[in-house]
């Protein structure tokens, strides 16, 4: 736990060595002294992680981080550091929690095609998910964005993903599960498009059922081998 002036929250009942209220006029037990309210650090920050998804990086001001998170601007500093700061430990926080559907697809799937069908098939399921902002946070947050470390930053994490899938598609034209001709690049910027743009449809209202029937088309478009399947 963590005191809501951003230093820990110390066991205990006082501090050794410490005046005790009451004692100076010697008349028994005084009024304790106020302590600094205390807040769950990971509490917090899940709700600053809603406030971003929701709201994007540039238009969630520190008063609205404030204000969700329930504790005053020292306690954030004290406990997160500045803004961006805040941000990038809950870009770390989103990756893992709600995000890392495409790192599990391409590790645990056989094929290139297979872990892209099953990535967006996920995305549609995780992005219309309810109980949470629609869309990721990825890809909204960099909306409007003036920040240009925060955009490089974010605009790093989507290429990153789209480089993984490449790397995955010329291991499989190079094993002969994809056609030799196959442009792994562009194949591989076209399901970052995909994913990129069913964030965007489930802001917009699509469901899961309409995404998913997106993500079939989009595979439509994948070479085979006549050997081989995904």
């Amino acid at each position: 736990m963590v005191n809501d002036d951003g230093t820990a929250r110390v066991a205990g009942h006082g501090t050794a060595g410490a005046e005790r209220p009451g004692t100076a006029t010697g008349k028994g037990k005084g009024r304790p002294r106020g302590r600094p309210r205390s807040f769950d650090r990971e509490t917090a920050l899940e709700k600053a992680l809603l406030a971003f998804w929701e709201h994007g990086y540039e238009a969630t001001s520190v008063s609205d981080l404030t204000r969700v998170m329930d504790i005053g601007a020292p306690s954030l500093y004290a406990a997160f550091g500045d803004k961006r700061s805040l941000f990038e430990e809950v870009v770390q926080v989103y990756g893992t929690r709600y995000g890392s559907f495409t790192d599990r697809a391409l590790a645990e799937e056989p094929t290139a095609r297979a872990a892209v069908e099953r990535a967006l098939r996920e995305a549609a399921a995780a992005y219309t998910e309810p109980g949470h902002p629609h869309g990721c946070l990825v890809v909204h947050a960099a909306a409007n964005c003036s920040t240009p470390e925060v955009e490089q930053s974010l605009r790093d994490r989507r290429n990153a993903n789209i480089a993984a899938f490449e790397s995955r598609i010329r291991a499989d034209v190079a094993a002969d599960v994809l056609p030799r001709g196959t442009d792994a690049a562009a194949l591989a910027r076209h399901t970052g498009a995909m994913i990129q743009g069913m964030s965007q449809q489930a802001r917009d209202g699509a469901s899961r059922e309409e995404l998913e029937a997106v993500a079939e088309i989009a595979m439509s478009i994948w070479p085979r081998t006549g050997t081989h399947t995904g």
